[in-house]
């Protein structure tokens, strides 16, 4: 690494947020230029090695060549994230076509796995509309639960088919970085973990969707032995579709 800045790329949605904040006011931004972007992008530009770090959807991972996973700290759930949904006004198994979420391949792969392994279906997958159920995630499927008929919480239902808890994105970078910046990296997103408060208090408030529940409960940040035995098992069953 030279002595340039180190490139850091996060998401812009709000589970991130406690991140961010960890990372604007740790002391480390004058070592890092920080950008926030759709997850995606976060992909996309490890892949083609606009950033040095980031916080990418795990399906992404196999696209990085010699990629570490460099934090133990994740975007993930043990159980219903509340903001990853296959929205229905029918039955699932009766799905003849789902729009996908073109944000977020992860999700996408997720549910395409539920619907094979799970839902024994086979829908076809768009991108574009008319279509009879679609992928959303992120910010955008806040207060959405009660608009649809069916709504299907794609983390707790992947709990439901393995037992497991799920990752849909991990801290990781596409070179080697110094040990001691990934210490300091590391101290920074578990300062911002601790100040969950102080980042609760600043989101505003959205109609039927409890914001202090979901960074509290629903999103789970740790990158345990458990999520990885799950990261395992969904790259296996990608391969399979």
């Amino acid at each position: 690494m030279d002595l340039n800045r180190i490139r850091v790329s996060a998401v812009s949605y709000t589970n991130t947020k406690p991140f961010v904040y960890g990372l604007r006011h740790s002391g480390i931004l004058n070592q890092i230029e920080l950008s926030l972007d759709t997850p995606s992008d976060c992909a996309h530009k490890l892949i083609n090695n606009q950033s040095d770090i980031g916080l990418v959807p795990v399906v992404a991972l196999v696209e990085i060549p010699d990629h570490k996973i460099i934090s133990n700290y994740c975007i993930g759930a043990t159980g219903a994230v509340d903001s990853v949904f296959i929205f229905s006004n029918k039955p699932i198994t009766e799905v003849p076509i789902v729009k996908l979420d073109i944000q977020s391949r992860t999700s996408n792969n997720l549910a395409k796995v539920l619907l094979k392994h799970y839902w024994g279906v086979n829908p076809e997958m768009v991108l574009h509309e008319p279509a009879d159920a679609f992928i959303q995630i992120g910010d955008r499927t806040f207060g959405k639960k009660d608009q649809y008929a069916y709504r299907y919480d794609l983390a707790e239902e992947w709990q439901n088919f393995t037992g497991l808890p799920f990752v849909f994105a991990v801290w990781a970078a596409n070179k080697e970085i110094p040990e001691s910046f990934v210490a300091d990296f590391n101290a920074a997103l578990k300062y911002g973990l601790d100040h969950r408060k102080e980042v609760i208090a600043a989101i505003p408030q959205t109609e039927n969707f409890d914001v202090d529940d979901y960074l509290t409960n629903r999103i789970d940040y740790l990158l345990d032995s458990k999520k990885f035995e799950a990261l395992a098992k969904f790259q296996k069953l990608i391969k399979d579709l």
